[in-house]
């Protein structure tokens, strides 16, 4: 089993960082293969809604000039996912937010029915809307979310404040101790376990 940890800061070892390190050691000690990718400092697009992605069905994004495919590739052979981010202005950085809209609309048949979880890194506020942001991605793609004793949230502005957050921490490794678990569970009973689901009835409220 193997959960991707996709760390969306621009800075490589700031303070989302250590917190996606906290809950990677902790998978590991439940024999659980990780890894942490970063999206890097090199621009990105944003989705443009051309549905080219659709058209060709590759599962890709038809811009391959940036990270989104590569994440993509990286989802389909790992079995869970965790998204973190530092909070700008209230709100996961940008930079995270365009990727990883491509990454779900293009590869979104990927991601169905893997363990997901968000973690918000901020000076001080704004990050449960951060937070809350980054699972409703998850929310949308029959990815079960998993909890921890709090909300997935540490403390740091400094490079390397974000390890004094005793709590923040706890809970990072907490959040790794439930999603082992889960995955743990879901590994024993096999795909086949999984709920069967309805086709989807898109309805638009003005016709």
């Amino acid at each position: 089993m193997k959960v991707l940890l996709i760390n969306g800061s621009p800075r490589h070892n700031g303070n989302t960082f250590a917190s996606l390190s906290e809950a990677s050691k902790q998978l590991q000690k439940y024999g659980i293969e990780t890894e942490i990718f970063q999206i890097g400092i090199k621009p990105v697009r944003f989705c443009l809604n051309c549905g080219g992605c659709r058209k060709e069905n590759s599962g890709k994004c038809v811009y391959d000039d940036d990270v989104c495919n590569e994440i993509i590739a990286k989802i389909q052979s790992s079995d869970a996912l965790i998204v973190g981010a530092p909070v700008y202005y209230g709100q996961p950085n940008g930079g995270l937010l365009s990727v990883m809209q491509r990454v779900f609309y293009a590869g979104g048949r990927f991601v169905q029915n893997k363990p997901a979880a968000a973690v918000a890194v901020c000076r001080r506020g704004g990050a449960t809307a951060a937070f809350q942001s980054m699972n409703m991605m998850f929310q949308m793609m029959n990815m079960p979310v998993v909890t921890s004793q709090y909300w997935n949230i540490v403390y740091g502005a400094s490079k390397g404040e974000a390890q004094l957050d005793d709590e923040g921490m706890q809970t990072m490794r907490t959040l790794a101790s439930n999603m082992a678990w889960l995955l743990k569970k879901i590994h024993d009973s096999g795909s086949e376990d999984y709920p069967q689901r309805e086709p989807w009835k898109m309805t638009n409220f003005i016709r």
